[in-house]
Formats: C-alpha cells, sequence, structure tokens
C-alpha cells in the first residue's frame, strides 16, 4: 500500500463517487426532461419518474452522511480511548469533531502534545494534519 500522508490522505470511492453520484444526478436531469416535456400528456407518469429521481438521490446523500457520521462517532471513541491510554485522562469535549478526526493521524508520541496544542491555539483540521510530522495513517476510512 502507498504511503500515507497529508497530501494523498483523502481517500475517493469509486464505486460511490464515480457511480452513485453520477448516476443519480444524470437519472435527476433525465426525469427533469421527461417531466418537462410530458407532464402535459403524461402528468402522473412525470411526477412519478421526478419524485423516484429526487428520492434515489436523497437517498444516496443520506446513506452516504449516515456512513460518515458513525464513522466520526468510532473515531471520537477510539481517540478518546487513546488518549486515556496515554495521558490517564479523557479528551477535552471542547474539541471539535473534526479537531479529533485530525489528531488520529498523529502517532502515539505526538499525540498528547498535539491535542494541547489543538486545544489551546484552537488549531483548524487542517492545521492538525499539517503539524503531525511523522503520520499515521488510516486505510479503514468509508
Amino acid at each position: 500500500m502507498k504511503q500515507q500522508n497529508y497530501e494523498n490522505h483523502s481517500k475517493i470511492d469509486p464505486l460511490y463517487h464515480y457511480g452513485i453520484s453520477l448516476l443519480s444526478i444524470v437519472t435527476l436531469i433525465l426525469s427533469i426532461t421527461f417531466f418537462v416535456k410530458n407532464v402535459g400528456t403524461e402528468a402522473l407518469l412525470s411526477f412519478i419518474v421526478l419524485f423516484a429521481s429526487i428520492t434515489f438521490l436523497f437517498m444516496a446523500v443520506k446513506l452516504r452522511l449516515y456512513a460518515l457520521q458513525l464513522q466520526d462517532r468510532i473515531i471520537r471513541n477510539e481517540e478518546n480511548f487513546r488518549y486515556y491510554r496515554l495521558t490517564g485522562n479523557q479528551l477535552d469535549p471542547r474539541l471539535s469533531v473534526k479537531q479529533v478526526i485530525a489528531l488520529r493521524f498523529a502517532p502515539d508520541e505526538e499525540f498528547p502534545g498535539l491535542v494541547e496544542r489543538a486545544r489551546s491555539e484552537d488549531l483548524s483540521a487542517k492545521d492538525i494534519k499539517k503539524a503531525v510530522q511523522n503520520w499515521r495513517a488510516d486505510h479503514h476510512r468509508v
């Protein structure tokens, strides 16, 4: 596996990003076109096709958001436990979820110090990731 770092850590899921998302948008565009052309003669069918494609698009987006929210919650718990294991204390609840998610890339040696910096200097997630010296890869995210 390619070594992960700040420049290449974002992940694209081809099936979702290029398949489901693209097909959902194309289907919505085609259903709007069908609706505009046929609403006068086939009103019921036009509405059914339009509403079905909108529903499909909303489902695709919402399912993705559910997975990301669950992942964020798991990461917060994992990092809270890791901080507790390393320091005997819990993470400061004032740290945002985005900050905690960014902190997961810090190795154990850098983690407690970076947590304190993130809290005291209110570092953004981007700044936290850039501050990591020895990147701790995460290849298991959604």
